[in-house]
């Protein structure tokens, strides 16, 4: 390209040296009036051989820049000085990191994550089309991983924390060993500017969905793939507005309100099911999203409700009368339907986001929700409101190293703690009873260098008593009675610190990081049977071996 440049550089000053003689200086007065005299045929050949020579330079230069645009055309943006391609790390839709250190307010808040590189005009990167101004950006990575844990748990890469299998158990007297692919990451993120708006499209999945298949182990690693983040956000000036399946606005924060994933907390350990006391789950809603000023934001969403009585993710489920067992499955959910159970509103969740500063992100949430049920036998309904609240805060106390705190309470809001606790309870009336239960997540997060990560955190889930007799007046029903099965946990609770090491990272390679983790996870049921354990744990280690893909974030022209 620069030797193109340089000719056509040469063209130009061949043009001008020829044509400036006779342009550049104006004739000279005559000093008195006088006759012209006529030229002769040689002056006028000379002056024909001259022009012609100019017309054939002419013609090169034109031809000359007429190549230039077409090779321009083809690689894609606009005859401009060419800008240098960044030697900076490119990380996309990977675990998120902590944010840099600055002593600047942060700015308005953005669209694209702190982790990619935002592209300048004229950079090119690969794994990027650039389709007019829409840009369309692949992302994610590439992992294989090694879980090991002392427990023969059977719930894959991902911990069931409800269900660690007791010491005095077949499965607590073994261990398991696996590899897996299956946190493997692709997708794909759509950038526009549109009317004076700015437009994200996000789709993302991973491979662990459940397969119907009994060969995975034996024949064929043939992994599933499921929808994990599929939205579309649209902002113009102060209003934002999205939609789709993302990460739930009760889900902590990193930066703002943003949905992007390395703007959430959701830690960075290998866990496919994170942290225990993690309030989280990704399914579809609508929000919307004020921001008063770059240090403020306030959203509002609403997301797919679903009345949840335990059973998922290894958690306890409630113990219905005996008179009202059909509600399981069809007006409650227990884990064996999906979106069966009727609802009689979406959930409602309200956040405020405050950065007084780029050191401190502190963020106050809470949510609403109604649960309904018909009862067949007294032929009435009964309606309860649930809800919660979160306080989170994430504080960097020098460069580097940031404490984050997140705390949940509620009632009715189990659901949301990775199903590890149930909503409500149904006494033999046929009245609801949302269960009180709470969890927090409390830890650090260290830069030490630019290629070394160190993390740790503490979480914990707390699930309340809540007992009735039947309609026999005998026999207990509920959460958490005297007689009540091992799986209706009373605490559940995980320590875990780990490491990201990352050999390599470049804009246009992309990167190669190896990460750690020691996990520690215990539960304490209500009841404890005659020489039965107090107690379940289970110590688990994380190996994985990650390559992430180049790529560069848009710079966002909001409007």
């Amino acid at each position: 390209m620069f030797r193109r440049v340089s000719k056509i550089f040469t063209i130009f000053s061949v043009a001008a040296a020829l044509l400036i003689p006779g342009w550049a200086a104006d004739p000279a007065s005559p000093a008195a009036p006088s006759t012209p005299s006529a030229a002769s045929p040689s002056d006028i050949a000379k002056l024909k051989a001259q022009l012609d020579e100019q017309q054939k330079v002419i013609d090169q230069l034109r031809f000359a820049l007429e190549e230039q645009r077409k090779m321009l055309e083809k690689a894609g943006f606009a005859a401009a000085k060419a800008q240098p391609v960044s030697e900076k790390p490119l990380i996309a839709s990977t675990t998120p990191m902590a944010a840099p250190s600055t002593d600047t307010p942060p700015p308005a808040p953005k669209f694209d994550s702190p982790s990619p590189q935002a592209l300048q005009e004229g950079q090119q990167y690969p794994l990027q089309l650039k389709l007019g101004t829409v840009s369309i950006m692949p992302v994610g990575f590439m992992d294989l991983t090694a879980v090991w844990r002392d427990k023969d748990a059977g719930s894959g890469i991902g911990t069931s924390f409800g269900s660690v299998p007791y010491g005095n158990t077949t499965a607590g007297k073994l261990s398991e060993f696996r590899f897996s692919p299956q946190n493997s990451r692709l997708g794909f993120r759509i950038d526009a500017d549109v009317k004076g708006a700015h437009v994200i499209g996000y789709n993302e999945f991973d491979f662990l969905g459940t397969s119907g298949t009994n060969n995975l182990g034996v024949t064929n690693g043939a992994f599933v793939p499921r929808i994990r983040l599929y939205w579309v956000d649209v902002r113009k000036d102060k209003y934002e507005v999205l939609a789709g399946q993302s990460w739930s606005l009760l889900t902590p924060n990193r930066k703002g309100l943003s949905a992007l994933p390395s703007d959430l907390f959701y830690s960075q350990v290998m866990d496919v099911n994170y942290v225990v006391g993690l309030t989280w789950t990704r399914q579809p809603g609508v929000r919307f999203i004020y921001h008063p000023t770059n240090k403020v934001a306030m959203g509002i969403s609403f997301e797919n409700p679903n009345q949840y009585m335990g059973g998922s993710s290894g958690g306890g489920a409630v113990i219905l009368p005996s008179a009202l067992t059909a509600l399981a499955g069809s007006q409650l959910d227990n884990a064996t339907n999906v979106l069966a159970t009727p609802n009689v509103h979406p959930d409602i969740i309200a956040k405020i986001a405050l950065e007084p500063t780029s050191h401190l992100h502190f963020e106050v949430a809470g949510i609403e929700r109604t649960f309904k049920v018909w009862d067949p036998v007294t032929n009435m309904y009964s309606t309860k409101a649930g809800g919660g609240g979160s306080v989170n805060a994430n504080l960097e106390v020098f460069k580097g190293f940031r404490l984050i705190t997140n705390n949940f309470w509620s009632d009715g809001g189990g659901r949301y703690l990775f199903g590890q606790a149930p909503d409500v309870v149904v006494r033999a009336n046929g009245t609801l009873s949302p269960i009180h239960a709470g969890g927090f997540v409390e830890g650090f997060e260290a830069q030490v260098n630019p290629n070394l990560m160190l993390w740790g955190y503490y979480g914990a889930v707390l699930v309340g008593r809540d007992v009735a007799l039947d309609a026999n007046g005998t026999s207990l029903i509920g959460y958490g009675f005297t007689g009540s099965a091992s799986g209706q946990n009373r605490t559940i609770q995980e320590g875990t610190i780990g490491f990201t090491k990352t050999f390599w990272k470049d804009a246009k390679y992309g990167s190669l990081s190896f990460i750690g983790q020691y996990e520690y996870a215990t539960r304490d049921p209500w009841y404890v049977a005659t020489n039965a354990p107090k107690s379940a744990h289970d110590n688990t280690i994380y190996m994985d071996l990650r390559y992430t893909l180049p790529g560069g974030v848009p710079t966002s022209r909001e409007k």
